[in-house]
């Protein structure tokens, strides 16, 4: 498996008179779960850009619910390969957003961890390096558990300690692949605690309504997003 990359051009959109076409991969924060509303941030953004369907990008929420850094990096390339939508053409842009599934312990506080720290190193190095071959990446962190929650399923003991670990190795590897990170963990534990508990579901886990509009203001706000946004004048 290659794991290490060279680092490529500081990140740069495409530059194009039509509508991009925009590929999000990764977990249930890509997927939206806890948001019956809006379906999440990405299907928030989906639709507003859908509201022109002359200039506003064309994107597609490639989420699974569970997926962990090693079955995203699986998927990538087909899942890229067939949003090209026309005859030997492919997607402008990867927003990838996963890692938080391989940080809970397993049983109990002290238990293994899901994925071992060290393979999810080589496996996220591996994913950004493979993405980073097929178009520009950009990278939206994992979100602060509710620890007091914890464990989900009676199983899963996400904790901040662990989440905080697998997030820098992340941040880490984008910063050697120049591939902007938005640090959502930080972000929002700088809120307060009470502030967080607001943000997300009864599981602990995932944003709920508030949450996700939330993250939907923190992503549109962040410099990589903004021009994404401002080219069409949706917000």
């Amino acid at each position: 498996m290659q794991t290490v990359g060279k680092p490529t051009q500081p990140f740069k959109l495409p530059a194009k008179s039509q509508p991009l076409k925009i590929v999000a991969l990764g977990d249930s924060l890509v997927y939206g779960h806890g948001d019956p509303v809006g379906g999440g941030w990405v299907e928030r953004v989906r639709c507003r850009w859908m509201k022109d369907p002359h200039t506003g990008h064309v994107l597609y929420n490639l989420g699974i619910r569970g997926d962990r850094v090693s079955q995203v990096a699986e998927r990538l390339e087909g899942e890229f390969r067939y949003r090209g939508e026309l005859r030997n053409q492919v997607p402008d842009l990867i927003i990838l957003s996963v890692g938080v599934n391989d940080s809970p312990r397993l049983g109990q506080l002290n238990g293994r961890l899901f994925t071992d720290f060290t393979v999810f190193e080589q496996q996220i190095n591996h994913l950004l390096n493979q993405a980073q071959q097929l178009c520009p990446v950009i990278f939206i962190g994992m979100v602060p558990v509710d620890e007091e929650k914890m464990p989900l399923l009676g199983c899963f003991y996400f904790n901040h300690f662990d989440q905080y670990r697998y997030k820098e190795a992340t941040k880490k590897a984008c910063n050697n692949f120049s591939i902007p990170y938005l640090d959502i963990f930080d972000l929002w534990l700088d809120r307060g605690e009470d502030w967080l508990r607001l943000q997300l579901t009864s599981d602990g886990l995932h944003p709920n309504l508030v949450g996700y509009k939330s993250l939907l203001k923190d992503i549109i706000d962040w410099q990589f997003m903004t021009k994404l946004m401002t080219d069409i004048q949706l917000f």
